[in-house]
């Protein structure tokens, strides 16, 4: 198993914990030369739980994500899309 991949069931457990409809929730990564993106989309009724009070959650996700691209020597952003 890749790095990628893992990052990407990261990500997936991570958000999909969170929501009320975890069925909703898709994730798409962009590989670039800075890292890799991850664009996540959830059911409209679930955009205030992955960002949080003053965006809190959604800097620890990131925060996370991060930290665990940069074992491999990369770098991953997370972006939620509403």
């Amino acid at each position: 198993m890749t790095g990628n991949a893992n990052l990407d069931e990261l990500v997936h457990l991570l958000v999909t914990s969170l929501v009320d409809y975890p069925d909703d929730v898709k994730i798409e990564s962009k590989v670039n030369e800075d890292g890799t993106l991850f664009e996540v989309a959830v059911n409209s009724e679930d955009v205030g739980k992955i960002i949080g009070r003053q965006g809190r959650v959604i800097k620890a996700i990131r925060t996370l994500v991060r930290a665990a691209a940069s074992v491999n020597g990369s770098d991953a952003m997370v972006e939620v899309l509403g």
